[in-house]
């Protein structure tokens, strides 16, 4: 097998791969094999005539043309390895030379896998933030455990700040209806902010089936960018008015939560879980941290196009995950948006470019620091993961080999960003 290798732009490469006739004889049985399968041949079963036979019957030409793919799928990858070629992605391939008799030549354009020269980043030294739980902080959780068991009384009087309402209402700019900007019966607690700045105000002193018309001009950071700074007229009407009657914060108010025997372990619980998500979201800032210091010291060859793009999709793949637990579709918050999902995959190209810089990090990190994911380390996970509960389809996944090297993938970036952090955080 002749290989004559070609350096590209955006750090690809192309290979011009020539099999002789005596290598590519070897293909020509399985391929006649595999067509026979799909013809009928009289006097024989299925997949049982000669080559002779197949090639009296489709041609030989109809064989070699079958051959190739087999021929390729041998012969690229065994390119790759005598030219020591990382790649990633799929080879694009074309077709150079294919007849009887011949040798057989093709040509494969494969983008190589980046490669990354790490900086001395051992030298860099991060300061542990600590997290911190303010008291304002704990005051508002119990403020908003508060008015989650307030009760509602319907009111015949005009409606003030507190008071939960409900309203109808609708919103032009310049006379033109905004597209989502009508609503009935919409719930709205007055002093809680959930408007654009002043709506609230507004509707203060309305009683039940009283208008009002006002105008309001948007905030200049509002993410509907068409409405930032815009006056837009509002018509509202009071549908009716509820009292909310909090209930006091003490111990028979810790007891209705069925829990806990006094106010005392509610102050506790809140102050542990603020506490708790505190430390998570510090470690999450001081990870990211770490992965952007590094990078920085870091030179990378030109990264395929290929990679970016794969990231961008799964990142679009990960947002409509998580609006469908949050009962969204994605079509519907790109009309929010007013983006279709190319523009939306655009946005993500920036954030992709650095999840792909982290990855090659990590696992030039590993390579050279010698830190993997252990064969028990694996075996532990998948322990968890089972005895957590999870469905049946996950816990079948965790026997296949391609999930259990995905694992392995994700507890050997979990170890080195540990590495990281023990080396570079103090």
């Amino acid at each position: 097998m002749k290989v004559e290798v070609k350096k590209l732009p955006r750090n690809q490469v192309e290979l011009i791969i020539e099999l002789s006739l005596a290598e590519y004889e070897p293909f020509l049985e399985p391929a006649a094999k595999k067509i026979s399968e799909a013809i009928k041949i009289p006097g024989f079963r299925p997949g049982k005539a000669s080559l002779e036979i197949i090639k009296q019957k489709v041609g030989e030409n109809q064989i070699w043309q079958e051959a190739l793919e087999l021929a390729i799928k041998k012969t690229f990858s065994q390119a790759l390895k005598e030219q020591n070629l990382d790649t990633v992605g799929r080879p694009e391939i074309d077709v150079v030379k294919l007849a009887p008799g011949n040798p057989v030549v093709y040509k494969a354009t494969v983008s190589l896998f980046p490669k990354v020269k790490l900086g001395d980043y051992k030298k860099i030294k991060i300061t542990k933030k600590p997290a911190e739980v303010k008291a304002e902080q704990i005051k508002k959780a119990i403020s908003d455990l508060q008015k989650m068991r307030a009760s509602e009384t319907l009111v015949d009087r005009k409606s003030k700040s507190g008071d939960k309402v409900e309203i109808d209402f609708s919103a032009s700019l310049d006379k033109i209806p905004l597209e989502n900007g009508q609503s009935q019966n919409y719930p709205l607690v007055i002093g809680e902010g959930s408007f654009i700045p002043g709506f609230e105000d507004q509707i203060i002193d309305l009683a039940k089936e009283e208008t009002k018309d006002f105008q309001l001009t948007f905030p200049q950071d509002y993410h509907q960018k068409n409405l930032a700074g815009k006056l837009v007229d509002f018509k509202v009407k009071m549908k009716a008015v509820y009292q909310l009657d909090l209930p006091e914060l003490n111990d028979d108010f810790a007891k209705s939560l069925g829990q806990f025997k006094n106010f005392a372990e509610v102050e506790e619980k809140i102050k542990d879980n603020l506490k708790a998500e505190a430390n998570f979201r510090s470690n999450q800032e001081l990870e990211e941290e770490v992965i952007d210091k590094v990078i920085e010291q870091c030179t990378f060859d030109d990264i395929p196009d290929v990679l970016i793009n794969s990231e961008t999709k799964k990142m679009v793949e990960e947002l409509e995950h998580n609006l469908s637990h949050q009962g969204l579709k994605l079509d519907d918050y790109l009309a929010h948006l007013k983006k279709t999902k190319d523009e939306l995959t655009l946005d993500f190209v920036p954030q992709a470019a650095k999840r792909v810089k982290s990855a090659l990090v990590i696992r030039e990190i590993s390579n050279q620091e010698k830190i993997i994911a252990t064969k028990e380390e694996i075996n532990e996970e998948i322990k968890k993961i089972t005895a957590s509960g999870a469905d049946s389809e996950i816990s079948d996944l965790t026997n296949l080999a391609a999930y259990q090297d995905y694992l392995a993938s994700v507890l050997t970036a979990r170890k080195v960003v540990d590495y990281l952090k023990s080396t570079l955080v103090k």
